[in-house]
């Protein structure tokens, strides 16, 4: 598997505007762009930082991961996006080597990228995403 870089840091939040302002504000970073992942249940806001980006995740439903995140540990880090070259081929060699995976199968997320979460047990504690974005 290649990783190509670190795609995004994951920051589970219960508002939008005011972590958008203060990153705007205070830091210089711009956004680029929002969506509403219905697959997940989360709207999430991207702040371009370097090569990298901020994904602010607000959940949309109740009974989504984020909310139940937000829930048990509060507002705060939620996961890393490594980018890789191709997911499918990433999927199938952590599962040949036995690591835990949420995702055996890659999913739609943000921005029409393929994205499978590796299991926080197989990680050391952190929630991993892969991600492939679209040519």
């Amino acid at each position: 598997m290649k990783i190509k870089r670190i795609a995004h840091l994951g920051i589970a939040v219960k508002d939008l505007d005011a972590p958008k302002k203060f990153y705007a504000e205070n830091l210089g970073l711009k956004l680029k762009g929002e969506e509403v992942v219905e697959t997940q249940k989360v709207k999430v806001s991207f702040i371009q930082v370097g090569e990298s980006k901020l994904e602010l995740l607000l959940p949309t439903s109740a009974d989504s991961a984020v909310a139940k995140f937000l829930e048990n540990k509060g507002e705060g880090f939620h996961h890393l996006a490594l980018e890789v070259d191709d997911i499918h081929a990433a999927v199938e060699e952590l599962k040949a080597a036995g690591v835990r995976l949420i995702d055996e199968t890659p999913r739609e997320g943000a921005h029409g990228a393929l994205v499978a979460f590796l299991h926080p047990k197989a990680t050391f504690g952190l929630l991993v995403e892969l991600c492939q974005y679209p040519d």
